[in-house]
């Protein structure tokens, strides 16, 4: 049966684990070969653990058990001539790019009131989340308008809306979205899409860490038993969190040639969480309810 990405080549970025791994996993059992890129190491203020050149390697084991070709560099995106040295590498060797799914990214609490070292934190995740993927775009724009493709980013539910402690992440988000309905713009005579995606919580250690578990809770040892139920309480459906596959679907979905007349767009992929209307959800309307019988 034939794929949605037979024979493509798709570059994802942050790819050593979670959503990234899981997009790579997802493109290679629909035909594409696959390159993965991965900072890496451990950058300051970061309080989960980063993914590791183990797990990078890990990544393209899983893609070539598929019968795909995969490469895999350990860059920075932020290193403009490092992210153009491995692009223009595995083009070579590949033949071609593409799809390109820009998914490197982190989150640090972040407080327009917090100490100093906010501004330190400020420009780390300004640089990780929004410059860098300015600099990947410009080390793939080349290949991609050989023969057209796609560019989706991750942005986030916090793209779309507010959160509380998250400031420098909220608008780092927010400013993927700018970003890639400005590239549509500029891109689409080369027949280059591009589009974003907004996921709510993903079950990843970028949202399922303990200091996260321990700043929802309000438990110095908080358990994700412990973080269901206000997890739950931001999206309308009924879910805590999604699996990362959930995205690595509309990933796909946005690559193929089935939105092939689709750009500019950011797609929620949120269980409801930017549409809630005031007041609280039914799921806490139904847990309070049940409390009070």
């Amino acid at each position: 049966m034939m794929g949605k990405m037979d024979d493509k080549v798709v570059l994802v970025t942050g790819g050593a684990r979670g959503q990234g791994r899981s997009h790579a996993i997802r493109m290679a059992e629909e035909g594409a070969d696959v390159v993965v890129t991965d900072i890496c190491k451990q950058l300051p203020y970061v309080d989960y653990a980063m993914g590791t050149p183990e797990e990078l390697e890990e990544t393209r084991r899983h893609v070539e058990k598929l019968g795909r070709r995969c490469l895999a560099y350990q860059v920075d995106a932020r290193d403009r001539a490092g992210m153009r040295e491995a692009v223009d590498t595995a083009v070579a060797e590949l033949g071609r790019l593409d799809a390109v799914i820009v998914n490197h990214g982190i989150a640090v609490p972040h407080t327009t009131l917090g100490p100093d070292h906010d501004d330190d934190v400020w420009d780390l995740v300004m640089d990780v989340n929004l410059n860098a993927v300015w600099r990947t775009v410009r080390a793939v724009v080349p290949h991609l308008k050989e023969n057209g493709g796609s560019i989706t980013v991750t942005s986030s539910a916090a793209g779309l809306v507010a959160l509380f402690g998250r400031a420098a992440y909220v608008a780092s988000k927010h400013g993927v979205i700018g970003l890639v309905k400005t590239l549509a713009a500029e891109l689409a005579p080369y027949w280059i899409r591009v589009n974003a995606v907004c996921p709510t919580g993903v079950d990843t250690p970028l949202y399922l860490n303990q200091p996260i578990i321990e700043a929802f809770t309000g438990k110095p040892n908080g358990t994700r038993e412990d973080m269901i139920f206000p997890a739950t309480s931001l999206n309308l459906l009924p879910v805590p969190w999604i699996e990362p596959v959930a995205v690595s679907h509309a990933m796909l979905f946005l690559a193929s040639d089935e939105a092939r007349y689709i750009t500019g767009v950011a797609l929620p992929v949120d269980a409801g969480m930017t549409t809630q209307p005031p007041g609280i959800t039914p799921y806490v309307g139904q847990r309070l309810a049940e409390l009070g019988n």
